[in-house]
């Protein structure tokens, strides 16, 4: 479900607040561990960067939770942010009968 009364939150604030802070792990050491570069994790974590599949086993595989979890986190930004740029065209469409 597309959430409608506030954005949904990120991926990245979800690393950030969830998991980085709690452990004491910084940007750079979470990129030394799952092999990708601090710019990367940084722009997850500031919402300039979405989660691939790569990034989300990754993860996974580091922090013991399923890609999916991570994938479906990016899937409700990516619909919510869809939705926001083509409601107008949206509401045009007609159902098929």
């Amino acid at each position: 479900m597309i959430p409608t009364g506030r954005t949904p939150t990120t991926p990245g604030e979800i690393l950030k607040e969830e998991y980085l802070t709690p452990l004491s792990l910084t940007q750079e050491q979470l990129a030394k561990h799952i092999g990708v570069s601090r710019i990367t994790i940084n722009k997850i974590i500031n919402a300039k960067q979405g989660v691939t599949p790569d990034i989300a086993l990754r993860l996974a595989t580091f922090f013991n939770t399923t890609p999916e979890f991570w994938l479906n986190l990016q899937l409700v930004v990516d619909l919510y942010l869809a939705h926001l740029r083509h409601q107008d065209q949206y509401n045009h469409i007609k159902p098929y009968s």
